[in-house]
């Protein structure tokens, strides 16, 4: 990665240490950097939800918008705040919580990047004289000699790799995006930031969904609908075992998610697991760990990354969750955009609304929704 006379990269800085590293490192090799921090939510919204926070850092708060705004001073290049609130409330916010009303468990890191970095972004960043984008995430980028495309790689340090969050990537997104940390660990980030005497070297990392204080989608859900005008619908409803046993009732299918023990509000005696969520008769199916294994997943909406598309079934890795070991399994072209995965060994608790990304090795050929 080399600097041309004119190169300009737009970074998005998210105010944490890996972005204001990234941008410290094309500083160092000779690249002119804009910073552009996303605004994303007002986090004056919703205050019944606002001091619910554990403590746990999260994302995109007011003060990542000072810090980012203290790195780029500090090395000496522009910054920008780009207010891209009601893309993120159309894109990744609304779909959150309608996701979990209809029984789906959504992973909005993957919205927020398929619509709003890797889109929304970039354009801006071309509209202000920029090249390319480069943001923080653990991953790479390398273009393949045999077919010419663009392909998208798990990070060099795979307990750090965020590539499961960026099957969304199309080639020319891929094209104007560079991702300076892929060949790092996050110690040696922590060392250049040190280096750098970056203002937010020592920061911690943010544990949280940005929009989400301390996990409690739940109780976010009813803040929001209620400020929408639209309250949680009545979805009560039966628990039942998968012979159709009723075990107890629920007050919502959104209160739930595949693989859940904890709070199922019922004693049988037996440790039960949630099996599915029918957000139609309004049933919460449970039953025994080993119901929970499946062999099979349907996965829908899928972009094809690193390769032109399945023409044959093809032998691949399959991430269900974004720590999920990728299990061996076959990939089946069903429809234009949907694949059937055939696990070698049943995978455990596979999520509708989740993400479902397909590797081989290092590379990610693909990935689309759980249905």
């Amino acid at each position: 990665m080399t600097a041309g006379p004119n190169s300009t990269i737009a970074v998005a800085m998210s105010g944490g240490v890996d972005s204001s590293t990234a941008a410290g490192l094309l500083c160092e090799q000779g690249f002119s950097v804009v910073g552009l921090t996303m605004q994303l939510w007002n986090q004056r919204r919703l205050p019944q939800v606002a001091g619910t926070s554990s403590g746990g850092h999260r994302c995109c708060s007011l003060d990542d918008v000072y810090d980012a705004r203290r790195v780029a001073e500090h090395l000496g290049f522009p910054f920008y705040v780009v207010n891209f609130e009601q893309q993120f409330e159309d894109a990744v916010v609304r779909p959150f919580v309608d996701s979990y009303l209809a029984g789906r468990t959504p992973v909005p890191c993957s919205l927020c990047n398929n619509h709003l970095k890797f889109d929304e972004l970039l354009r801006t960043a071309r509209q202000i004289g920029a090249d390319r984008v480069a943001t923080g995430h653990y991953a790479r980028i390398r273009t393949d000699a045999a077919s010419g495309r663009y392909q998208l790689l798990r990070a060099a340090d795979h307990s750090k790799d965020q590539s499961y969050f960026l099957f969304g990537l199309k080639q020319e997104q891929m094209a104007g995006t560079l991702f300076p940390l892929g060949e790092l660990t996050k110690p040696e980030v922590r060392e250049m930031a040190l280096r750098m005497r970056l203002p937010v070297a020592a920061k911690p990392e943010s544990q949280e969904i940005c929009f989400v204080p301390a996990g409690d989608y739940v109780q976010f859900i009813r803040a929001y609908q209620a400020e929408q005008g639209s309250a949680v619908p009545d979805e009560a409803g039966e628990i039942v075992t998968t012979t159709g046993e009723v075990m107890g009732r629920h007050n919502g299918v959104h209160n739930f998610t595949v693989g859940q023990r904890k709070g199922l509000g019922i004693a049988a005696g037996r440790p039960l697991y949630v099996l599915e969520l029918d957000s139609e008769t309004r049933r919460v199916v449970v039953g025994s760990d080993d119901d929970l294994r499946t062999p099979m997943a349907r996965v829908g909406d899928v972009n094809w990354v690193s390769v032109a598309g399945l023409e044959i079934p093809r032998e691949a890795e399959v991430k269900i969750r974004h720590r999920h070991e990728p299990a061996a399994a076959t990939l089946e072209q069903t429809g234009a955009r949907t694949v059937r995965v055939r696990f070698r060994v049943p995978q455990r608790a596979v999520t509708p609304g989740q993400a479902a990304v397909f590797y081989t090795g290092d590379v990610v050929l693909g990935g689309g929704w759980i249905l």
